[in-house]
């Protein structure tokens, strides 16, 4: 079992910040090929503030720290990064507003919510080259995992895996959304930094959340 508190998000928060600084040049580079060349720059950035806004605050509850970290990436991060990444903490900590025992299938929902905002914002569609296609199969195994029985961590770790394989699916796809959409067929043949960002997300909860 797993405890969701205002510890264990800090510690969820403070593994991503790390996992992005270690792939910023990876991300960049994935970028490079079909965007701005900013997605690693752009997220190490809003994940550093994130982190000082973390030691610089005191939360009552898990909705408020992920809020906070919502608003800090939204304005921090320029490009499509900031305002995606930090709609979805926002929709996050608003889903789990008031949530004292958060359960496996309470936090599930959260995500479901954080993601229906990023989906809004973007209007993003499955196999449009971008984090969705990441999100969807992570979304589809997480509540899988759940209703088989599974505890948090290891709905988690299902998420991360189905993430995973939706990263990589993402590498054949042609771009429908974006700057990566300018290039046409010849964005096929190159990975999503959005879509391997979201896989370092959920990665990143499954190691602290367990």
């Amino acid at each position: 079992m797993s405890t969701v508190d205002v510890s264990s998000v800090s510690g969820w928060l403070r593994s991503y910040a790390e996992a992005i600084s270690e792939h910023a040049a990876e991300l960049t580079e994935l970028d490079a090929a079909i965007g701005d060349a900013d997605h690693g720059t752009n997220m190490n950035r809003g994940m550093q503030a994130v982190v000082a806004a973390i030691d610089g605050g005191d939360f009552a509850d898990v909705a408020a720290l992920l809020k906070k970290a919502g608003l800090t990436m939204v304005s921090t991060v320029g490009g499509a990064s900031g305002p995606l990444y930090g709609t979805f903490l926002l929709r996050l900590g608003g889903a789990l507003d008031g949530a004292s025992d958060i359960t496996a299938e309470k936090f599930g929902a959260a995500l479901r919510a954080g993601v229906e905002g990023v989906v809004a914002r973007g209007k993003a569609e499955l196999g449009d080259k971008t984090m969705y296609d990441a999100w969807v199969p992570a979304l589809d195994a997480y509540d899988a995992a759940v209703a088989s029985g599974a505890d948090l961590p290891a709905a988690l770790q299902a998420a991360a895996a189905a993430a995973a394989r939706g990263r990589d699916e993402t590498t054949a796809m042609v771009a429908r959304k974006g700057r990566a959409s300018y290039l046409g067929e010849r964005s096929a043949g190159h990975q999503d930094p959005g879509a391997t960002s979201t896989t370092l997300l959920l990665e990143s909860a499954a190691a602290a959340l367990s």
